[in-house]
């Protein structure tokens, strides 16, 4: 027996710090995907040139955000925040007149101790719009978690019972799936679902992915009575007690919290659908707990695995040292592994065992199957320990944030930024390449240069 089949996952936790971007990032994504939505962040000059610069790229659209900025007044209690909070949720709904208006919590917020929790209330039954508190702090969040505050938020507003009118309407993926098509046509489809309890999938996705994922599920018979968050405020999913969830994206542990807790919904442990592997995994786990059995699974994964050979051969064999940003480390490292690299060290800012319980399963499963040591798992990294242990290794890429990208450039490693999988269509099926794409690019590049004789140039004028 390998040492791979005898060993465990060792797990660390270092400083207790988030070496991450900022969660109000969220944003970035959340006003986009909900298209009826506002989105007050409520903190200092800061936060504003922060997501100034972070949304830089998206000048050309008109963004449903703003910033509340706290000055010296506000911050030392002398002004009265319920008064300037209404005159410009007021402001909002002149100019915007949105179905929802969510208040982005920041730092700030947190150590004045501001109530915004008390004041949305009393706010909300005057001005006749909802009003969502999100608390998307960095002291207590990592990157992508500011959407797990604002989803976990949301949860608690979805309807319980949808009027008897709306039942056959309310569910936008549904209307989409049958845009066009006869009643008879819409009939005959709806027939070839299997009896089972009502599904909503929880998690931020570009539309095209969420149509894949609801696709993949309805060809095993599976219906998706609705995703959390909906493309409009107006049409977030049903949630009665008993129905089941089940999670797109592995940083979002406190909106299945909610769910459980709160509304009594059933949570479906499966590992996540990024690459293949995981995607395969993800719709027999929905199965299997709807009694259904899949059906193509196996040659579909083997199908999508022959179309990634090109960039296979580039990365089978290759070191990836992963030093934590956007809690989806497990599961690229996961997918990485199944594509024949090996992983000594998986960072991670924040590790909720419970709700990957299924995606750590399927790590160590992979591991043993490729025969590959364990990756050792350290929560909260100390980034000055990990570039000494970067250094040891030599690893032949590391995926990092955008602070450490050109210092471990400078001393010739390989790196790729994490925020990148962040913002990158990679779940489902066919969405694998696209993380391959970027995993090989930096690998590529120096390829390039070699071709080109350039490193041969570089270390002569070195010399000189």
């Amino acid at each position: 027996m390998s040492v791979a089949q005898t060993e465990a996952l060792n797990f660390e936790c270092e400083t207790g710090n988030y070496h991450t971007f900022c969660p109000i990032s969220c944003v970035a994504w959340l006003y986009q995907k909900i298209e009826d939505s506002f989105f007050l962040v409520i903190g200092t000059k800061t936060c504003g040139y922060f997501l100034q610069n972070a949304m830089g790229v998206m000048i050309f659209a008109e963004p449903r955000y703003a910033m509340a900025e706290l000055e010296e007044g506000d911050v030392s209690a002398q002004l009265n925040d319920y008064d300037e909070l209404k005159r410009l949720c007021e402001q909002i709904k002149r100019d915007r007149n949105p179905s929802v208006i969510v208040w982005i919590g920041t730092c700030t917020t947190e150590i004045i101790k501001m109530d915004l929790e008390g004041l949305a209330p009393k706010l909300e039954s005057e001005i006749g719009i909802p009003i969502v508190v999100a608390r998307a702090n960095g002291l207590d969040y990592a990157f992508t978690q500011g959407e797990d505050t604002v989803l976990a938020a949301m949860a608690v507003r979805c309807p319980d019972k949808a009027p008897e009118a709306e039942k056959n309407d309310r569910n936008a993926i549904q209307k989409l799936l049958h845009f066009g098509k006869k009643k008879e046509e819409v009939a005959q489809e709806e027939s070839e679902y299997v009896d089972h309890p009502p599904l909503v999938l929880f998690g931020s996705l570009p539309d095209p992915v969420v149509t894949q994922l609801t696709l993949e599920l309805k060809k095993q018979g599976i219906k998706v009575s609705g995703w959390l968050p909906a493309k409009r405020y107006t049409e977030l999913p049903v949630l009665e007690e008993g129905y089941y969830v089940a999670g797109v994206n592995p940083f979002l542990s406190r909106t299945a919290t909610t769910l459980m807790r709160r509304r009594k919904c059933k949570l479906i442990g499966a590992p996540f659908p990024i690459g293949p592997d995981g995607s395969r995994a993800w719709v027999e786990k929905i199965c299997s707990v709807f009694g259904v059995t899949p059906q193509g699974l196996e040659e579909r994964e083997a199908q999508i695995w022959a179309s990634l050979e090109d960039y296979l051969q580039l990365i089978r064999g290759k070191s990836v040292f992963f030093m934590g940003d956007n809690l989806l480390e497990i599961s690229l490292a996961r997918f990485l592994i199944r594509c024949g690299m090996t992983v000594p060290e998986i960072g991670i800012p924040y590790m909720d065992k419970r709700y990957q319980a299924a995606e750590l399963a399927l790590l160590e499963k992979t591991c043993h199957e490729m025969g590959v040591s364990l990756p050792k798992i350290v929560e909260k990294p100390d980034n000055y320990n990990q570039i000494q242990r970067i250094k040891d290794l030599q690893p032949d890429l590391v995926i990092t944030g955008m602070a450490h990208a050109n210092p471990l450039e400078a001393r010739g490693i390989n790196t790729k930024w994490s925020v990148e999988f962040t913002f990158a269509q990679i779940h489902g099926f066919t969405n694998a390449r696209d993380i391959l794409e970027l995993v090989t690019r930096p690998l590529r590049r120096n390829n390039n240069l070699k071709d080109l004789g350039w490193e041969k140039l570089v270390k002569e004028e070195a010399k000189v």
